[in-house]
């Protein structure tokens, strides 16, 4: 076990380093994830709240960051100490038949959010270029999986946690098209309850694009794949986690999330001072969020909104195609990981690279995956709980959890967050 090495002095890398290398050396899953939340969909169904309720939903944002930080954080916990992604802990304490339910609608979902992604992608860099967007579709994909599949994770990782810089664009968006600050802060602070269906139904949207099912996988998969990246590449190497190891972690979700919910405040305040001021309520896309703010808050913030429309989307197809296949592949026993050669590991490579061709399928097939984008995150936001719930038994069980269960304040705020899920879903279908 982990705390065993470190205790006998054999732990790699225990150098002294700063405290701002600590920092550094720390960010990793956590920001990847919490970047990959804001992906184009995200941003459609954050203007779409924005446009159609102005800044009453800005609350959200910060209600929201707690939530989201506990839940990842106890799923990276899972990942820390148990050694194995979430899939291979639900698959040893729940039947077999309920694990693939679970597992074949993250991949239904996630192909759906995928050809969204893909097509928000295109749709920006068509806004830049002029050339067609189907043709970005197609390169996007291709050039996504031959990256997924060519690089060791190490090499990924890298590459994306440099991909968060794009989130700068949105704060920045913000700031340029100004706003009544004084007005924002009470919105912020002050929670405007929903009184209809469709405002409960777009609050279960923003909860369930936020709170995704998709991040749970991928961030503890991914815990399991740092600790091979340095070494531990058998169950028993990564089984436990020292209180270092665990601490750094907590920063670098708190760090991750906090930038995530920063970007979905600015998206919203951004929608809300332009659109919904000028009555532009109506927007289904991200790219028609970015083309009406052209007018209304000039080039440059139209093409900050842009650009980081499709910084986040290359940041975000790779972790939702991830998941599927880190779940496929632990709920199977399949070889699996991005550490290892598609020779090695062909059934985990085939999961992600089939749900990337069928996202450029559903795009090209006439489907309008956006449209159903919001569905797919209202379809997130009722089954999340539902996840929730198992991963609370799994965190709170000592056995698995190698005696470093889940601690209190994480239990609670995880079961607080699955009761207003639970909630607001209920409240959307009676109101």
């Amino acid at each position: 076990m982990k705390n065993q090495i470190a205790a006998n002095g054999q732990e790699p890398d225990q150098r002294p380093a700063s405290w701002m290398r600590k920092l550094f050396k720390s960010i990793g899953p956590g920001v990847i994830t919490g970047a990959a939340d804001d992906d184009p969909s995200g941003i459609a169904t954050y203007s779409v709240a924005g446009a159609q309720t102005g800044t009453a939903l800005l609350w959200t944002a910060l209600v929201t960051w707690p939530m989201m930080a506990a839940v990842q954080l106890i799923c990276a916990q899972i990942g820390m100490v148990t050694g194995r992604g979430l899939a291979g802990n639900l698959k040893l304490r729940f039947p077999a038949w309920l694990l693939g339910v679970v597992v074949v609608a993250l991949l239904a979902v996630n192909t759906i959010n995928i050809a969204a992604d893909l097509a928000g992608m295109a749709d920006a860099a068509q806004m830049i270029s002029g050339i067609d967007s189907r043709i970005f579709v197609v390169v996007f994909a291709v050039g996504i999986s031959w990256a997924t599949v060519k690089l060791r994770y190490s090499q990924i990782a890298n590459t994306l946690k440099w991909l968060v810089l794009v989130l700068l664009a949105y704060p920045i968006t913000a700031f340029v098209v100004g706003a009544d600050w004084s007005a924002v802060l009470r919105s912020a602070f002050i929670p405007s309850i929903p009184h209809t269906r469709d405002e409960w139904g777009l609050l279960v949207a923003i909860l369930g694009t936020t709170i995704s099912p998709y991040l749970f996988f991928w961030q503890a998969s991914e815990e399991v794949e740092e600790e091979k990246a340095i070494g531990r590449t058998t169950l028993d190497l990564r089984k436990g986690a020292t209180r270092e190891e665990l601490r750094m972690r907590q920063i670098d979700v708190g760090v991750g999330t906090f930038s995530s919910n920063m970007v979905m405040f600015f998206i919203i305040l951004t929608t809300a001072v332009t659109l919904h001021r000028h009555g532009l309520t109506h927007i289904e896309t991200s790219r028609q969020a970015a083309e009406a703010l052209r007018p209304l808050a000039g080039n440059f913030a139209a093409a900050l909104f842009t650009v980081g429309i499709v910084g986040v989307g290359l940041i975000a197809i790779p972790t939702l195609a991830g998941s599927v296949a880190y779940a496929f592949a632990e709920t199977l026993n399949w070889r699996q990981g991005l550490d290892r050669k598609m020779r090695q590991a062909r059934s985990f490579y085939a999961v992600l690279l089939l749900s990337t061709m069928a996202g450029v399928v559903l795009d090209f097939a006439g489907i309008n995956p956006v449209k159903a984008l919001y569905w797919t995150a209202v379809i997130n936001g009722l089954l999340a709980p539902f996840l929730l719930v198992a991963i609370l038994i799994v965190a709170s069980d000592k056995k698995l959890m190698q005696n470093q269960p889940a601690s209190r304040l994480q239990w609670v705020v995880v079961l607080l967050t699955t009761v207003a899920m639970f909630g607001a879903g209920i409240a959307m279908f009676i109101v």
